[in-house]
């Protein structure tokens, strides 16, 4: 079967996802989902592959020193032969820096060095350049950068993790336009599967925080419909 074909057919049997703050469960299973992602042709599986080490929180190594993880994430994405999916890649990861810029300054460290250590992409110098700007003079290139840094002031993680899942959820929407039934409409599915998974794990995490929390309370001696 000609590749064209093959990932035509590899997309009508999926379902169509529906919009993202709606969902309570994946449209697919994961298991079905990878036995779908077989039939890619060997290069793409692989930089298929590449895309979910960089992007996938689940994959993300944690402890790991901040410049060996740039420079581990600068390989992988220099790896992946497809031009889209290797410009989504990093269109994620410089969106993480400037997050994690926001609750680094947040937290009071100092302005980082300009040096590309501590961050991945074209904006880490002028985040430097700019640490005592509100928004690191980015908010042109990210109009969310303002309710973001609301957010974290705001203690509200759960408004952020929305905000910025919505602004992935349209980016690739923007970005898939035109790509239907070829390789590009495949990485825009399993990414948008993803932040469903994610969102849906979110969710029921912050549900089963607040029952702790609620409890908690209780076995305090608060009533629960005191802070319910």
């Amino acid at each position: 079967m000609a590749p064209q074909d093959r990932y035509l057919t590899l997309l009508a049997s999926l379902p169509a996802h529906g919009p993202l703050f709606g969902a309570k469960q994946t449209p697919v299973s994961r298991l079905r989902l990878n036995q779908r992602l077989d039939w890619l042709e060997p290069e793409d599986a692989e930089d298929l592959a590449r895309f979910a080490a960089v992007v996938d929180w689940q994959r993300q190594r944690f402890g790991v020193d901040d410049e060996d993880a740039v420079r581990e994430a600068e390989g992988t994405i220099a790896e992946i032969g497809n031009h889209f999916t290797r410009a989504h890649a990093t269109w994620r990861l410089e969106l993480r820096t400037v997050l994690a810029a926001l609750r680094r300054r947040r937290a009071g460290q100092p302005a980082p060095s300009a040096r590309r250590g501590w961050g991945f992409g074209r904006w880490v110098p002028t985040i430097a350049r700019n640490w005592g700007e509100p928004h690191f003079r980015l908010e042109r290139v990210y109009p969310w950068l303002p309710e973001a840094k609301q957010y974290l002031d705001d203690d509200d993680p759960l408004g952020l993790e929305r905000l910025v899942l919505g602004t992935v959820w349209t980016q690739l929407g923007r970005v898939g336009e035109g790509h239907e039934f070829d390789f590009e409409a495949v990485v825009v599915y399993v990414a948008r599967w993803d932040l469903v998974a994610r969102w849906t794990r979110y969710d029921a995490d912050a549900a089963l925080v607040r029952f702790d929390d609620l409890l908690e309370s209780a076995l305090m001696g608060v009533e629960l419909g005191d802070v319910a």
